[in-house]
């Protein structure tokens, strides 16, 4: 999948957050939307998500044919968010459930790429397992977090300051998820803390939209 941004931009009120924005991003690559707190980082990886519309330009989306090898430009629709999956701070657990019940109730909107009880191993979080969400650390949730999106059978990864919370084992676990599960898929690193996107390809500054 490849995701266009033509002539993009986001106001809130009478104050734009970035203006004329244009990039293509491309299936396999990664890349990091850098700048300083308050710039903005956020709100255009929710644009580019679809969480929020633009206030102008287009986001189109680039559906590759398998069988036809071609691909078919559309406008943001339902089918789009089925291959989109977005780890971010703001993003709220249901706390009432345990971690395998999220997981559970996440797959019924997105495929997993693995069991469960092998994806709570692989974040470190197999003994609260049958943990309600609540009782949770806040690193704990952000490896849930940081789970139910690498293990999402999606093709486009999008991480908003994905080490929020995370001690060194916890950054350590992020790094393991990049190297060993991102590789075909789009990458997309909403931060300004470089340990969190120096493996990407392109940086893109938000200043340069305002």
């Amino acid at each position: 999948m490849q995701i266009t941004l033509t002539n993009a931009g986001k106001r809130f009120n009478r104050e734009w957050i970035f203006r004329h924005f244009n990039q293509t991003f491309i299936a396999g690559n990664t890349y990091a939307i850098t700048g300083s707190n308050g710039s903005g980082k956020s709100t255009l990886l929710q644009v580019i998500a679809g969480a929020i519309m633009q206030s102008e330009g287009k986001v189109t989306f680039h559906h590759y044919s398998a069988t036809e090898g071609n691909h078919n430009p559309i406008e943001i629709n339902e089918e789009s968010y089925k291959g989109i999956v977005i780890a971010a701070p703001y993003i709220e657990l249901i706390e009432e459930m345990t971690a395998v019940e999220f997981l559970d109730f996440h797959s019924t909107f997105k495929n997993l790429s693995k069991p469960v009880a092998e994806i709570l191993k692989e974040v470190g979080l197999e003994k609260a397992a049958a943990k309600q969400i609540r009782y949770f650390s806040s690193g704990m949730k952000q490896r849930l977090k940081l789970a139910q999106a690498f293990f999402s059978d999606a093709s486009v990864l999008l991480l908003d300051e994905p080490t929020t919370n995370l001690d060194t084992e916890g950054i350590e676990l992020y790094r393991q998820l990049i190297n060993n599960y991102s590789s075909k898929k789009l990458v997309i690193v909403s931060s300004n803390d470089k340990q969190e996107y120096d493996f990407c390809n392109e940086i893109i500054s938000i200043e340069k939209y305002k």
